[in-house]
């Protein structure tokens, strides 16, 4: 099982979520990807995502990119689960400022607020030292033009690490890993449809 989380702004109908969702199709696993949309409070991500966790069949891995990826990174620690990070958000290293205002997603046109409220939300939620690195795949693009891509490098020592030169947030070598991440979530062995 796949429980995928989005990133800020975003949506199931991302081209990572999507590309997911048909690969998994393809591997005849589409019973096996929890992929919704996320409210944009964070608490409230996480409450749905718990939920999710909490009715899959089997001990889903996470696959979380950018905000995401910060929500899996709190869900692994709490429930010992594994997840795969895709250009994640250290909060610690973000300028909140910046984010603190009116946005748009950029697949549903829905329009909120984010909060200083919601980044207090956020702080409650941050994982300070990762306990069991293992449990991790760090995938990130040393182009990317909104997160540093060095802050979660450092931040997941000892995590298996895939670092490539170049692309840019939307993790451009998506496609590249979508068997590998199958692979890691125990998915692997299913017979193509």
């Amino acid at each position: 099982m796949i429980v995928y989380l989005h990133g800020f702004r975003s949506s199931p109908a991302s081209q990572k979520a999507q590309m997911l969702a048909r690969r998994m199709v393809e591997r005849g696993l589409a019973d096996r990807l929890w992929c919704e949309q996320l409210p944009f409070a964070p608490l409230q991500a996480i409450e749905l995502a718990e939920r999710a966790i909490a009715a899959a069949p089997s001990r889903p891995t996470l696959v979380g990119s950018s905000l995401g990826g910060y929500y899996a990174t709190w869900l692994a620690e709490k429930h010992d689960l594994k997840a795969v990070l895709i250009n994640p958000a250290v909060v610690a290293s973000l300028p909140f400022a910046d984010f603190v205002g009116s946005h748009t997603n950029l697949y549903t046109g829905e329009r909120f607020e984010f909060t200083p409220e919601h980044v207090t939300e956020l702080r409650r939620i941050e994982v300070g030292t990762i306990r069991k690195p293992e449990r991790f795949w760090l995938l990130v693009e040393t182009a990317d033009e909104v997160l540093d891509y060095r802050q979660a490098a450092l931040k997941y020592v000892g995590a298996r690490q895939t670092v490539i030169e170049g692309g840019d947030h939307s993790f451009r070598h998506f496609g590249e890993f979508l068997d590998g991440i199958l692979d890691f979530a125990g998915l692997g062995a299913a017979a193509p449809v």
